[in-house]
């Protein structure tokens, strides 16, 4: 349990007068219960001294209008007061704890899955014969068309209705059916592939700071990459 309080307008707004038992003395501040258990008690000055074991809230004119009693161990001093418990209870900071390795990699794994399937989904510049460049996307039902597509061509269709991202279908020719089907392959596959290997780097990471930093775009370490990795990016030029 933790608590951040501010002093200055917060405190001064809500400013009554409480009175601590055996004690005649007025401290300007507020008191307010925040748990069944705990009270928070804010004042001008400090009266960590005081006997709690009854507070007293009172009018301007020396009325009591609340009565806080059993309040009497400090849970936490915070700037400007204190928290009490009526059940013993004090607080106990935690040691930081190390982080787990092991979850922390799981869940860049996961991420990683993540940010290939939508590299995968947001799909692929393909230039056709004619030099213009069509966007086809590359969700699971557009890879599923597309392997229907080679079918098609296998059986010595030369005209192919189909689909640039976002627009009317229309017919392409074999030729550039067969360009939009092997650039989609081909995009496909680098994406797994890299992704493939970058499993490996952070399954290979020793600490927290080195899986977190691994993020999915960047230069995969050598050791890390697969022959067939290597391949793709020095087709590339990369």
């Amino acid at each position: 349990m933790n608590y951040s309080l501010t002093a200055g307008k917060e405190r001064k707004r809500k400013s009554m007068k409480i009175r601590f038992k055996d004690n005649s003395s007025v401290f300007d501040g507020s008191v307010k219960k925040i748990a069944q258990n705990m009270l928070l008690v804010q004042t001008e000055t400090k009266a960590k001294d005081q006997n709690m074991a009854e507070i007293e809230v009172l009018t301007e004119y020396g009325n009591v209008i609340a009565k806080y009693e059993g309040f009497e161990t400090v849970y936490k001093e915070i700037d400007g007061g204190m928290i009490l418990s009526n059940d013993g209870t004090v607080y106990v900071e935690q040691p930081e704890q190390e982080p787990d390795v092991d979850q922390i990699r799981t869940a860049k794994l996961a991420e990683v899955s993540s940010r290939c399937e939508s590299a995968i989904f947001a799909g692929v510049d393909v230039e056709l014969t004619d030099g213009s460049v069509e966007h086809i996307s590359l969700k699971e039902k557009d890879q599923i068309n597309l392997f229907g597509k080679q079918s098609q061509l296998a059986a010595g269709a030369t005209q192919l209705e189909y689909h640039e991202d976002g627009k009317l279908c229309k017919y392409y020719s074999a030729e550039d059916m067969t360009k939009i089907i092997e650039a989609a392959m081909k995009f496909v596959s680098y994406h797994t592939t890299y992704c493939n290997s970058m499993n490996a780097w952070i399954k290979g990471a020793q600490t927290a700071e080195e899986i977190e930093a691994i993020q999915y775009g960047t230069q995969i370490p050598d050791k890390y990459k697969s022959k067939v990795l290597k391949d793709y990016e020095a087709a590339m030029g990369a």
